[in-house]
């Protein structure tokens, strides 16, 4: 769904072909982005436990925060010379990940799933952040700081998940109903 067309204009010192290669790439990072926004709502909606109100009011921040990555990333598509595509059709189109696989469950249990959601979304993120290195260090400078924040969100969800010795509950967990079975695993055999 995404158009693959070379930009007719784009920044000084950039040429449209080197433009085009990233604005395709940060068009995934913007469906990646809008994915983990919904996510991250959908948690907050669908939290329970003794601990609800903890992370239902950790996320809403993180909600706000990466709505404000997306718009920053399609305003830079735009910059670019690209045309961002940030509908639902579009993004479920051009996906390659799953939706997210939990419903309603206890905090631990999203915190298990989050842990993986976000280690992936950190990866594919610092790729992109790597692949502009030469090519436009305004777009990596951009990726940069949006892996700052999102690096962060991570450490608040793994507070919840490390034990004292520095062991995550999620550690070789492949798969977010894993990480969330490993999380609560760990929580109940704790005293």
């Amino acid at each position: 769904m995404a158009s693959e067309t070379t930009p007719q204009y784009t920044v000084p010192g950039l040429s449209t072909e080197d433009s085009s290669s990233i604005v395709t790439l940060l068009q995934k990072r913007l469906h990646a982005l809008n994915d983990l926004a919904l996510t991250l709502k959908h948690v907050h909606w669908n939290v329970v436990g003794p601990h609800f109100i903890a992370v239902h009011e950790m996320i809403d921040p993180q909600v706000d925060q990466v709505r404000a990555m997306t718009d920053d990333l399609a305003e830079r598509i735009s910059t670019l010379g690209g045309e961002p595509h940030g509908t639902p059709g579009a993004l479920v189109a051009d996906r390659t990940w799953d939706d997210y696989s939990i419903g309603r469950a206890e905090a631990i249990e999203h915190l298990g799933a989050l842990d993986l959601v976000y280690t992936e979304l950190i990866k594919d993120h610092r790729d992109a952040m790597q692949a502009t290195e030469t090519s436009d260090p305004v777009t990596q400078d951009m990726l940069i700081e949006q892996l700052r924040g999102l690096e962060l969100f991570q450490w608040f969800v793994r507070a919840h998940l490390e034990n004292s010795g520095g062991r995550l509950s999620t550690a070789r967990a492949t798969t977010e109903q894993a990480a969330a079975k490993q999380a609560a695993d760990q929580a109940r055999d704790q005293p």
